[in-house]
This record gives structure tokens, sequence and C-alpha cells, in this order.
């Protein structure tokens, strides 16, 4: 017997339009009509009229002339607006700016959406060579040194919820893997891993944190050259003091400026 609450209220448009910006928002390819009404399972009707509002009102888009349709930044934009995250963006982008000048390399500021990161704010090297993340470049938490790093300083209570959704929405996550690679993070306090995706880039992470969580990790795409102008080593500790600024810097300001998932903003008073 489903003994379940009923839900009251309903509006199914709604959440067709929901459906298809989740969708749309966890895949790495433009998808087509047809495609979104099998993995949806809704009528190519109802997709039709979705996509049509959701084009004109500018969330999804044609992208590179390509066939199908992709999310655009305009979800990405509007959450930028949101004091918490406006605040940190405000406290980390100078330090960023000093660190960019200190090391000759890009830095980006990475926090979890759901079951992902995303890229929130990136500086890019004063010089000619480097390697820079586009702004709301998503991963899964798992697959990438920084949302594996926001996860290492997460409390258990976090973790373990993090782990739940994780399993269910990506078959090949191994939640024994991501916890030993986690346990390794937060005995070095940061993290030093080659990159997955880019030959010769070495990813430097380390957590921002507020009280005892990251609320955010900031990530160095470290490009090797043939001769460093900044030691790999050098520019760990410079990164790790960096995030310790934006750390306090969040500290000395709003109690409450951005919350881990579970958490409720507090205010100050």
């Amino acid at each position: 017997m489903d003994t379940r609450e009923p839900q009251k209220y309903r509006a199914p448009a709604l959440e067709k339009g929901l459906d298809i910006l989740m969708l749309l928002a966890r895949e790495s390819r433009p998808l087509t009509m047809s495609q979104m009404s099998d993995r949806l399972g809704r009528s190519k009707g109802e997709i039709f009229r979705m996509i049509q509002v959701l084009e004109e009102k500018g969330f999804i888009a044609h992208q590179g002339g390509e066939e199908g349709y992709s999310i655009t930044n305009m979800l990405f934009a509007l959450g930028m607006e949101q004091p918490p995250i406006r605040g940190l963006l405000e406290v980390s982008l100078p330090i960023m700016h000093e660190l960019a000048e200190a090391i000759w390399q890009s830095s980006h500021l990475v926090v979890a959406s759901g079951d992902q990161m995303v890229v929130i704010a990136r500086v890019d090297s004063p010089g000619d060579i480097s390697f820079a993340v586009k702004l709301g470049h998503r991963r899964p938490l798992f697959d990438s040194t920084s949302g594996r790093v926001l996860f290492a300083f997460q409390p258990a209570n976090v973790q373990t919820e993090w782990c739940r959704v994780l399993t269910q929405l990506h078959p090949e996550f191994d939640e024994t893997v991501f916890r030993e690679q986690a346990a390794e993070i937060v005995k070095r306090g940061h993290a030093r891993e080659r990159s997955s995706a880019v030959r010769g880039v070495m990813d430097l992470s380390t957590p921002v944190m507020q009280t005892n969580f990251a609320v955010a990790a900031l990530t160095v795409p470290f490009v090797e050259r043939t001769v460093d102008r900044i030691p790999i080593g050098e520019a760990t500790r410079l990164l790790a003091r960096a995030a310790e600024e934006i750390s306090r810097s969040i500290r000395l300001g709003e109690e409450s400026l951005v919350t881990a998932p579970g958490r409720r903003r507090r205010t100050p008073g």
C-alpha cells in the first residue's frame, strides 16, 4: 500500500519545461526534439510547445549550427545574481587576480550544484600561454579535481547525501574510490592531480572554507612549461594562501555568505 502523501498542487506545463532543462543540463551534446521526447517519455507535441517557449525566453538555443538544442547560460547568469554567490565573487576575484599575477597561471572558482561542480569565476594568466576553463563549465563531482576537493571538505552527513545522489544518477560512480580519493586530499590539505582532460596540465585545487565545510574550491590548471616562471610547489603554496585569504574574508564578512547543501542560511543577529 502506497502511504506517500499525494501532491496537493501540480503544474504540468512547468514540470515539462523543468524536465527539459534538467535533461539538457546533463548533456554534453545538443539533443533533437525526438531525442528529448524519447528520453523524457513525452510526445513530440508536448516537447515542441515547451521548446518554443524555452527558446523564446533564452533558456535553450541551437548551438554552433549543430542539430538539436543545448541549454544556454541564462540559468547560470540568474544564479550569479543571488546575494550569496555575488558576495563570494566580490571577495574572491581581487584575490584571484593577485594570484594570477604571482604565478602566471589562470585560476577558477568552483561550487557544487546538485550532482555536479560548476565554474562560477575565472581569471586568466597574464602570460601568453595558459589554460582556462569556461564560466559555467560543469562536470560530475566525482569526475573532476575540484569536485573531489569540494566533497573532501564536507561534513559526513553531506558526503553521505552527495554519494546517494551520485549513485542514483551515475551508474559508473564508485563510492569507495571517491571516498578514498577524498581521504587522501584531506591528508594533504589540497589536491594535486594530473588533468584527465588535457595533457601537460596539472590540476591544483584547495578548499575555500566557511567554518568546517568547503563553500568552494579554488583551482589552478597548472600548465607545465619547459622552464616554469614559478615552480609548481611554489604555485601550490601561493594557491593555498589565496584560498585561506578568501576563507578569512568570508568569515569576517556576512556570517553565512554561502551555505553547504542541506544547510539553512543563517542571518546575523
